[in-house]
């Protein structure tokens, strides 16, 4: 294993990828280091003299400035950085790179939706229209779970406190994600559960929802029943019958729309974990697939990387605006732009949100940006789309699985158990923590540090993916998570 990495010939900063001690002699390309004091795994050190506000480099780029003279050797973290960034800025259109060549074609076994689009479960979803009928929705839960065999997989409930009591485009917001659940390809049926006087009630959210397959969607409105839970059992045995109809085929890979997400990184996320996930990407979007990068505020400080890469000025503008509208979103409620990273965070080694930003931005691999979505906004455009949702684990990873996503992938260098709407793969940045938590984690990126190229891993990935496309359960899945989080955006009455 390697005892350090300096990430790019330019760098004037090198990370531990494992503790270091003090007074260790270390070769940096010739040149000998001797540590000051104690590394941690997944910190950095100096390999150059850094005077004071000078700029710190790693990944080739500026992640601060030396609040104070750093001598080589020393430890570089918060107590010695800060953050460059500033408010709004303007951008020029730069663009760099061409497009990935074709690769030979792959497959999965997923299932083919009446309407032609490809899941890779076959489940049954209860979707509540309003946050009352919660209750409902997970005791129809457990008892449907009585139908589950043949090729129907799961009965979920996915519950929020929503559909109700708000205003504007947060109510507009609820009846997009809401419609947007009921059409995707994962569920082979769905009941959708109102309760008659909220603002998002049925025959509302049947605007969003246009068109349907009905013996695939069904509706019911307690208030409209005497015996709301009887009523609806009958539903769910009926779509039982309907979902156990759907088979498992062999699918093109191109069919793929895979979301990519990171929460809880270290230190060592931006140097495997996330650069895996991007040999990942490149590999399914040569294949003619589809991935979505999201979390905007985790783009700040790398933006000009992704929109140099928009395949078009039209793109630039979108990727433009789509970081001013998060950077406007944080100042209309009086937050500081920049206020990251989180504490997890800067134990692993993430000094500024330059460094986080750098870092998770390296899961959007090489190809060129072909699409820009609102938040809700389905995928439309094969190859990188750029998708605007938050930072938030929870709320991104349903965001990407509501803008089309089979499957998620989350990277983590500090570990985390949740799930969102489809299956999410957790892939540890170190081979630490996919031991200690091997009830979470799903793909140790941990030994590109060790003993595999970046190459490898991220084939390797596709190929775990693909067996998760046809079937193979995550972790998560194993432990029966499900979760859901809309994104809050307006006032409650």
């Amino acid at each position: 294993m390697q005892d350090f990495i300096r990430i790019n010939q330019n760098d004037n900063v090198a990370v531990a990828l494992r503790p270091i001690a003090k007074g260790e002699v270390l070769d940096v390309a010739g040149t000998q280091v001797t540590t000051k004091e104690e590394i941690p795994q997944g910190h950095k050190f100096a390999v150059k003299p850094i005077a004071k506000g000078e700029e710190v480099i790693k990944y080739g780029f500026r992640i601060g400035y030396a609040q104070a003279d750093i001598e080589v050797g020393q430890w570089i973290h918060v107590h010695n950085l800060k953050t460059a960034l500033g408010d709004l800025l303007t951008y020029s259109y730069q663009p760099i790179g061409s497009d990935l060549k074709e690769s030979e074609h792959a497959y999965f076994d997923g299932f083919r939706r009446t309407d032609g689009k490809a899941g890779v479960r076959n489940e049954i979803w209860i979707i509540p229209t309003v946050g009352c009928v919660n209750s409902i929705a997970a005791s129809l839960e457990r008892q449907a779970k009585a139908f589950i065999g043949g090729t129907l997989e799961d009965v979920i409930a996915f519950n929020h406190p929503y559909g109700c009591s708000q205003m504007g485009d947060d109510q507009e917001n609820t009846r997009k994600v809401l419609a947007d659940m009921i059409h995707h390809p994962n569920a082979g049926g769905v009941l959708v559960l109102g309760l008659g006087c909220e603002n998002s009630n049925i025959p509302v959210l049947k605007e969003y929802i246009g068109e349907y397959d009905p013996q695939r969607v069904r509706f019911l409105q307690c208030q409209d029943v005497e015996d709301e839970q009887e009523a609806a059992m009958e539903i769910l045995a009926e779509l039982a019958e309907y979902t156990k109809a759907f088979q498992r085929e062999k699918i093109d890979a191109s069919e793929l729309i895979i979301g990519m997400k990171c929460g809880g990184s270290d230190g060592l996320s931006g140097i495997t974990a996330n650069p895996t996930v991007g040999a990942f990407s490149d590999l399914l979007i040569s294949k003619g697939g589809t991935t979505i990068l999201t979390e905007v505020p985790e783009m700040f400080g790398a933006e000009t990387i992704l929109m140099n890469r928009c395949e078009t000025p039209e793109l630039f503008e979108k990727t433009v605006d789509l970081i001013n509208n998060f950077k406007n979103y944080f100042k209309s409620h009086n937050q500081t732009i920049y206020e990251n990273p989180s504490p997890g965070n800067k134990k692993g080694g993430i000094s500024t949100l330059e460094d986080k930003s750098l870092g998770c931005t390296q899961k959007s691999g090489s190809a060129l940006v072909k699409g820009v979505l609102s938040y809700a906004e389905p995928v439309k455009v094969k190859g990188l789309n750029l998708l605007s949702a938050p930072g938030n684990d929870l709320v991104a990873a349903t965001a990407l699985a509501i803008s089309g996503a089979q499957i998620v992938l989350f990277t983590t260098g500090r570990g985390t158990p949740f799930a969102s709407p489809v299956p999410t793969v957790k892939i540890s940045s170190n081979s630490k923590l996919a031991g200690h938590k091997n009830n979470w984690i799903d793909f140790n990126a941990g030994r590109m540090v060790e003993d595999k190229t970046l190459e490898e891993q991220g084939k390797e990935l596709f190929d775990y993916v693909l067996q998760v496309a046809s079937g193979k359960k995550v972790k998560a899945e194993e432990a029966g998570f499900h979760d859901m989080a809309i994104f809050k955006q307006g006032v409650t009455l």
